[in-house]
């Protein structure tokens, strides 16, 4: 569950489960991005040429969530693996980028929009 699971058991069971597998050799920085990238390329593959209504129904619809879920997980094992092999803090970084995202995004000037910050940023 996400709300008694913290992110470093995650890079401990995925470092386990790899070692014990011997894929260390295959997971270099290159091939996990290149997985984040494909596995992220699959879970879109699930909405293209989609509505809003039609994806509504689609979580609606108990099989079809799953296989998105699945999709989902693929790429956090990716995103997980990456950072656990390269000694990335996530949690860290993550707050990090939000702390620049917030300056970038002031509420003032972004709220209600989906503009890109370079769109808006010196005006």
């Amino acid at each position: 569950m996400d709300s008694t699971t913290n992110i470093q058991e995650l890079k401990d069971f995925i470092k386990k489960f790899c070692e014990e597998r011997d894929w260390d050799k295959y997971h270099n920085a290159k091939d996990l991005a290149i997985g984040i990238i494909t596995e992220s390329s699959e879970l879109l593959e699930h909405f293209r040429f989609k509505s809003e209504k039609e994806i509504e129904d689609f979580f609606n619809d108990k099989i079809k969530k799953e296989l998105v879920s699945e999709e989902v997980s693929d790429v956090l094992y990716f995103l997980l693996r990456f950072c656990q092999k390269y000694d990335i803090d996530l949690s860290t970084s993550f707050k990090k980028k939000m702390e620049i995202n917030e300056k970038r995004y002031p509420i003032e000037k972004s709220k209600g929009l989906n503009k890109k910050y370079t769109e808006y940023q010196n005006k």
